[in-house]
């Protein structure tokens, strides 16, 4: 993580070690999922203290609810899935943070979650890249 740039917020370690960064955006650090099965993005707004989407301002609600959607658009271009699925659960991580995941009919645990659904299947470097850049490009 880029360290200092968002004054008193710290990425929690288990969303740092499952993910890599991909960009700043205006409210949200974007990151990649390390898990190849999915095209599967996670946006982190950078507010110390927020757990859930109500505990931030009407302002940062809007901006991420903008971000998201933004994201979740490339996404869909990028990859041509059947469907986006969004959510900001929290149950395991509570820093808020919202998956924005890519799936199509056919893809490994369709049409039921990803959550809990064999095991985590890391990118090849280049592979992460890649991806990484073709997000870069549609956003």
């Amino acid at each position: 993580m880029l360290t200092g740039l968002k004054a008193g917020f710290t990425l929690d370690s288990r969303l740092e070690a499952d993910s890599e960064q991909l960009m700043w955006l205006g409210l949200c650090e974007l990151r990649v999922m390390n898990d190849s099965r999915w095209p599967w993005l996670i946006l982190v707004p950078q507010r110390p203290g927020a757990e859930e989407i109500h505990d931030m301002t009407p302002l940062d609600q809007a901006m991420l609810t903008f971000e998201t959607n933004m994201v979740a658009q490339a996404l869909k271009r990028t990859t041509g899935c059947t469907k986006i699925n969004t959510g900001a659960l929290g149950n395991i991580v509570r820093q808020l943070h919202v998956h924005v995941i890519a799936r199509s009919e056919g893809d490994p645990g369709w049409p039921g979650p990803v959550w809990g659904h064999g095991m985590r299947e890391p990118y090849e470097r280049s592979g992460i890249r890649q991806f990484a850049q073709q997000i870069k490009a549609a956003l």
